[in-house]
C-alpha cells in the first residue's frame, strides 16, 4: 500500500478520471519537428506516461500566425496536426495517463524572430515589456476576433485528436494576461476598461474553445498567483478573476504558477532555481482554492512526492506540478507508489539543461539524465555480449556516470577516486551560498552506483602500476581539471588566492576583495556572494560583458540581483594581469586601457581549469584501450560530464 494516500488518489474534473495527482506542466521541449509533434517529441511524453504520471500538459501550442516564430515550437494552426497529436494522445494513453492541450500566445512578450528579422509583437496595448525590448503593436478588434476564431480552430483539432482536455494559458504576463492586467490594458473598447471589457478576450477564448472541443473534455486556464513584477497582477486581481470565471462557469480547473515573464525580476520564478524553497507557491495556491471553490493544480519546487503529499493533505491543491522531478527521473510516480523513495533520481533545480536548453534554442534534457529529450536514441541500455573488466579513473560526475552505465551493461566495474570522497568539483559547488542542493547529484549518481554493484575505491589514484595490477579490459579516464593560473605579474608577492582554496576553507581572504572571474559562471558570482555575506568589502571583476554570462538567465537574473542587495561592485570587461599587495591591474577587453582597483587586500581567481592530461599519457604506451569523459578533455560542465561519462560507458 502506498505510503502516500493523497498522491495517488484518483481526480475527477468533469468526465474524466485522472489516476493520481502527479501533473506534468506545460513546458516547451524544443523537440517540435516543422511545428509538429513528431518521434522525439512523443518518446519524451510517452515516457513519462509509462512512468506513472496522472496528467500530461503538452507544452504552449501556437494557434494563430502572430505568435510564429523560428523556434522549434509546437503549432496546431491547420489540420496537418492532428495525425501527430493522435499519436502523442495514444502514446500516453496506452499509458493509463490523461493528456490536455495548451493554447497560447506570447503577446509582447518575445523576440518574435524569423528569418533573424523581429516581427511584430502585438498587445493589448502599446506598452512596451521590460525583457526583450519589444515596442508592441495594439490589436485591432478584427485581429482579436480572429484569434478567438483560431483558437476555437484548434481546440477542435485537439479534440479530433482524442486529447482529454485543454488549458489556456493566461499565466507569466504573456497576451491573455495583458488583457486582464489594467496597467498593460489601456483600451477603450470592449475589450479594456472595466473589469468585465478586460476580461472578455479571455471568456470569449474559452466560450470557443469549449465549443470546439464539445461538453466531454476538460477546460482549464493556467494563471500566475501573483507575476511579481512591477505592474504585474497582484494575488487580489487574480483571485477576482478566477472568481468571476467560476461565476460564469467557464472552466473546470485552475493551473496556478509564479512569476512575469515581462521582467528580470519575475522571470526567476518561471523555472524557480534551487535557491527558492520547496513547495513555496503552494500557500498562496491554497489561498486563491479558498477563496474560488474551484480544483487548483500547482507548481514551483515539488521535487519529492513527501513534498507533494504534504500540499495536497494541507488542502493547498487537488494536484502537484512535479515536472523537472520527471525531467531528472521519469519513473519517479512508480517508484513513489511502490515505495522505492531511495531511488528517486531527486531533480536538483540546477535549471542547467531543462530550461537552460530552451533558452539556447535546443532540445530539453538534464544534467543528471542525459536519456531526457533523447529517448529514442538513448533510452534503452542494451547488455553486452562479452562481460569485460573495466576500471574507471576518477570519481567526479563523469567518472561515476560512467561507471554506472558500464555496470548497467553488465560489466565488472572498479571506480577508484583519489581523494576520500566522490564527487569532483560539484563537492565545491554545494559550499556556496543557497547552492548545497547541487550536492544531490553525487548523493543520486552514489546510491545508483552501490544498486549496480560498482566497486569503488576512495585513496586509490590510478596509476600505470595499477592498469598493469588489474589489468583491466578497458579504462575510462575522467580524472577532471586543475586550476588554471596564468602568469601575473606581482603574484608572488601579493595576497591571491584559488577560488577551491577559498570555497574549502583552506584560506583566509582578507576584508578587501577582489574575484577575478574569467569562467562567468556560478564560481566567481558564488564566491562573491559567500564573502560579501561574511562581511567583506568584495569587487567582481569578470572577463566578459557582464557577471553570469555563462549562466542560465534566469538564475544569472535571480543572482544579479542578491549582489546587487549584498553591495558588491562589479567591473565587467577586466582581464587581470598584475597585483602588488594593495592593488589589482586589470585592462579593458575592448580597448586595453587600465582598470585600477585600489585598497585590495585578496585577489581570489576564478579563472577557470585545464583539462588534466597526467594520466592518459602515463597509460597511452600500455596499449590498454582508454575512453575519455568530462573535464580531462576540456574543462566544462557537469552537464557534458555526466552525458560523456554515460557515452563513454556505453562505448566500453
Amino acid at each position: 500500500m502506498t505510503s502516500f494516500p493523497r498522491l495517488f488518489s484518483p481526480l475527477r474534473l468533469r468526465n474524466t478520471e485522472i489516476r493520481n495527482r502527479i501533473l506534468s506542466t506545460g513546458h516547451q521541449t524544443y523537440l517540435a519537428k516543422g511545428g509538429l509533434p513528431g518521434e522525439d517529441f512523443v518518446a519524451y511524453h510517452e515516457a513519462r506516461a509509462k512512468g506513472g504520471a496522472g496528467l500530461i500538459v503538452v507544452e504552449a501550442a501556437r494557434f494563430h500566425a502572430t505568435g510564429f516564430t523560428d523556434s522549434p515550437e509546437l503549432i496546431v494552426a491547420s489540420d496537418d496536426c492532428i495525425p501527430g497529436l493522435k499519436n502523442l494522445a495514444d502514446s500516453v494513453h496506452r499509458h493509463g495517463a490523461r493528456i490536455f492541450g495548451q493554447l497560447s500566445h506570447s503577446g509582447r512578450v518575445t523576440k518574435r524572430l524569423s528569418g533573424g528579422l523581429r516581427g511584430v509583437a502585438y498587445a493589448p496595448s502599446v506598452v512596451p515589456d521590460q525583457r526583450f525590448h519589444t515596442m508592441p503593436r495594439a490589436m485591432p478588434v478584427a485581429l482579436i476576433e480572429e484569434l478567438i476564431a483560431e483558437a476555437g480552430k484548434a481546440a477542435r483539432r485537439f479534440g479530433e485528436a482524442g486529447f482529454d482536455g485543454i488549458e489556456l494559458l493566461a499565466s507569466h504576463g504573456l497576451l491573455i494576461s495583458d488583457f486582464l492586467n489594467p496597467r498593460n490594458n489601456q483600451r477603450t473598447d470592449a475589450y479594456g476598461g472595466s473589469f468585465e471589457n478586460r476580461l472578455r478576450f479571455l471568456t470569449d477564448l474559452l466560450a470557443v474553445v469549449r465549443n470546439g472541443l464539445g461538453d466531454g473534455p476538460v477546460l482549464g486556464m493556467r494563471i500566475s498567483a501573483e507575476e511579481v513584477e512591477p505592474g504585474g497582477l497582484d494575488k487580489d486581481e487574480v483571485i477576482a478573476i478566477c472568481q468571476a470565471l467560476k461565476a460564469k462557469r467557464a472552466i473546470d480547473y485552475v493551473n496556478t504558477t509564479m512569476g512575469s515573464m515581462q521582467g528580470l525580476g519575475g522571470s526567476v520564478h518561471v523555472v524557480p532555481p534551487m535557491e527558492l524553497p520547496h513547495a513555496y507557491v503552494a500557500p498562496k495556491a491554497g489561498t486563491l482554492r479558498a477563496a474560488v471553490g474551484l480544483p487548483v493544480f500547482v507548481a514551483g519546487r515539488i521535487n519529492q512526492p513527501q513534498i507533494a503529499e504534504a500540499v495536497l493533505a494541507a488542502g493547498q491543491a487537488d494536484m502537484c506540478g512535479m515536472t523537472r522531478a520527471m525531467i531528472a527521473d521519469p519513473e519517479m510516480p512508480s517508484k513513489a507508489r511502490t515505495g522505492r523513495l531511495d531511488d528517486i533520481r531527486a531533480c536538483i533545480a540546477c535549471n542547467q539543461a531543462c530550461i537552460g536548453h530552451y533558452h539556447m534554442g535546443v532540445g530539453i534534457s538534464c544534467i543528471q539524465n542525459p536519456v531526457t529529450g533523447r529517448e529514442r536514441t538513448l533510452g534503452i541500455t542494451t547488455k553486452s555480449n562479452t562481460p569485460r573488466r573495466i576500471l574507471v579513473a576518477g570519481g567526479g560526475p563523469a567518472g561515476m556516470k560512467a561507471a554506472l552505465t558500464a555496470a548497467e551493461r553488465g560489466h565488472r566495474v572498479t571506480l577508484h577516486e583519489a581523494g576520500r570522497r566522490l564527487g569532483g568539483q560539484v563537492l565545491l559547488a554545494q559550499l556556496l551560498p543557497e547552492r548545497s542542493e547541487f550536492g544531490g547529484l553525487v548523493t543520486n549518481l552514489q546510491h545508483e552506483l552501490a544498486r549496480a554493484g560498482v566497486e569503488v575505491r576512495l585513496d586509490m589514484p590510478v596509476s600505470a602500476e595499477t592498469v598493469r595490477r588489474e589489468s583491466p579490459d578497458a579504462v575510462i579516464v575522467a580524472t577532471g581539471g586543475l586550476p588554471y593560473r596564468p602568469e601575473i605579474e606581482g603574484a608572488e608577492d601579493a595576497h591571491v588566492l584559488d577560488a577551491w582554496a577559498v570555497l574549502e576553507g583552506r584560506a583566509n581572504p582578507g576584508g578587501r576583495v577582489l574575484v577575478a572571474d574569467w569562467r562567468c559562471d556560478w564560481v566567481g558570482m558564488g564566491l562573491a556572494e559567500k564573502l560579501a555575506r561574511e562581511g567583506r568589502h568584495v569587487r567582481l571583476a569578470v572577463t566578459g560583458t557582464n557577471v553570469g554570462q555563462n549562466l542560465q538567465q534566469y538564475l544569472r537574473d535571480h543572482w544579479v540581483g542578491k549582489l546587487h542587495k549584498l553591495g558588491v561592485e562589479v567591473i565587467p570587461y577586466a582581464r587581470l594581469f598584475g597585483v602588488d599587495s594593495d592593488t589589482a591591474y586589470m585592462a579593458h577587453l575592448v580597448t586595453g586601457e587600465p582598470i585600477i582597483a585600489n585598497e585590495v587586500e585578496t585577489v581570489v581567481l576564478a579563472l577557470g581549469h585545464r583539462p588534466d592530461t597526467s594520466l592518459e599519457e602515463e597509460l597511452a604506451p600500455l596499449g590498454v584501450p582508454l575512453h575519455l569523459a568530462g573535464d580531462c578533455l576540456a574543462p566544462r560542465s557537469a552537464e557534458e560530464a555526466v552525458y560523456e561519462g554515460m557515452m563513454a560507458g556505453l562505448a566500453v
